[in-house]
């Protein structure tokens, strides 16, 4: 099993009295107070809308057998929170698989009215709420996350702090591993991964075709290509039954891959617990189980994963997935993040890690034209392969407004 990264030292964020950065920059780039000390508690929130966009794109390669998609448009939702004092906040559904549709029903139907006249700055009390009402109102925990990330990006704001001080910060900077797409051929995949280990990446991730003698081969081709230094990791999608998932963990064990991801579906909790118990491969899941952060803990207690994984669309926000950290923090485990699909949940995945000790890296999709679209300056690693943290007020990133206008086609309030 790999050896567990070092525990660093949390600095804890503390927020300065009375400090508003310029309430109508969305991007929050200075820390000027425009109000007096006590003007934060009587914000209220006035409006919450959607911004549907279309634009042209690559077809996707997806991750696992007829998971392409072909259809060359990528839909994204921008949701705007606004307050009355002019501070807003902003997050993103919808990615690079999945549109955001579905999504505006429940936001401007649902969650609007609930948000009305409510503080912005009580984050924890929201989510709280949200999360209660998933069975009556049938929320996803997507539509959670896209209203949480929003309300931090608020709350960073007000308090003139990146969001990840807001949390309390770990660290500045983390490593990054790239994952793959589909790839025709196991040369391809070794190529492409030899190629980001040249461009300094920390690390690659395969997603197969699926069939586990073919993904056994593309796994060791790239082996063969990056040497015996270069961190690999497997993800097959839950392509997997039970004996194929055996079969390949013990392979990719023989050429020491790092993790093993998601090889079956997450509904065979027993089966993942026979599997963690019997591979020395580290075995990192759930990703697509349903529910949030409660759902989670009957992982850890029934010894069914060594790696936790989360991340802030698919468990509710920045605040489901730090408490996911927390739990596998608590249990002496790691938490590795999964992509967010967009440009946004990307960024708020890199505040909750840059306040996490326990996890090792970022994950980012390359070629990014399906997966960084919106903004003016979108997350790229350095020359050594690591992502800095945001050091500006909330989110920290500035929406490529005028590119939004231009592809966006209906706007829902």
């Amino acid at each position: 099993m790999p050896p567990r990264p070092p525990q660093q030292a949390c600095k804890r964020g503390l927020v300065p009295a009375g400090t508003i950065p310029p309430h109508r920059r969305s991007s929050g780039t200075s820390d000027k107070p425009l109000h007096k000390a006590g003007a934060r508690s009587e914000l209220k929130i006035t409006n919450l809308s959607v911004a549907i966009t279309e634009r042209a794109t690559q077809p996707w390669r997806g991750t696992g057998m007829g998971n392409v998609d072909t259809s060359g448009v990528a839909q994204l939702g921008i949701v705007t929170i606004s307050t009355d004092q002019g501070v807003q906040g902003h997050s993103m559904v919808g990615g690079y698989q999945i549109g955001a549709v579905q999504a505006v029903k429940p936001l401007t139907l649902q969650v609007k009215p609930y948000l009305m006249g409510r503080n912005p700055l009580d984050v924890g009390g929201i989510w709280a709420d949200l999360v209660r009402r998933v069975r009556s109102w049938q929320l996803d925990y997507a539509v959670i996350g896209a209203v949480d990330v929003a309300l931090w990006d608020i709350a960073g704001k007000v308090a003139g702090l990146p969001v990840h001080r807001l949390l309390g910060t770990c660290r500045d900077r983390i490593p990054v591993y790239v994952s793959s797409a589909n790839l025709p051929t196991p040369g391809q995949y070794g190529e492409e991964a030899a190629s980001y280990r040249n461009r300094g990446m920390h690390g690659y991730k395969i997603h197969p075709h699926g069939h586990a003698q073919e993904d056994i081969a593309i796994c060791a081709a790239v082996r063969q290509a990056v040497g015996p230094d270069f961190k690999l990791m497997l993800d097959p999608a839950a392509r997997y039954n039970y004996t194929d998932a055996m079969r390949v963990g013990r392979a990719i064990e023989e050429l020491d891959y790092y993790w093993y991801e998601e090889p079956m579906l997450e509904t065979d909790l027993y089966g993942y617990t026979k599997l963690a118990r019997d591979l020395d491969i580290p075995i990192l899941a759930p990703e697509t189980s349903p529910g949030g952060f409660a759902t989670v803990g009957q992982w850890v207690t029934q010894g069914a994963a060594d790696i936790l994984r989360s991340d802030v669309a698919r468990r509710g926000g920045i605040t489901g997935m730090i408490k996911i950290a927390h739990l596998a923090e608590a249990f002496e485990m790691n938490c590795e993040v999964h992509t967010g699909g967009n440009s946004l949940t990307n960024v708020a995945n890199l505040h909750v890690i840059s306040a996490m000790p326990n996890t090792e890296f970022f994950e980012l999709i390359l070629p990014p034209e399906r997966h960084q679209w919106g903004v003016v300056a979108d997350l790229t690693p350095g020359k050594d392969g690591y992502l800095v943290s945001p050091s500006k007020p909330g989110l920290g990133v500035e929406l490529d407004a005028a590119l939004i206008k231009k592809h966006t086609v209906a706007v829902a309030e």
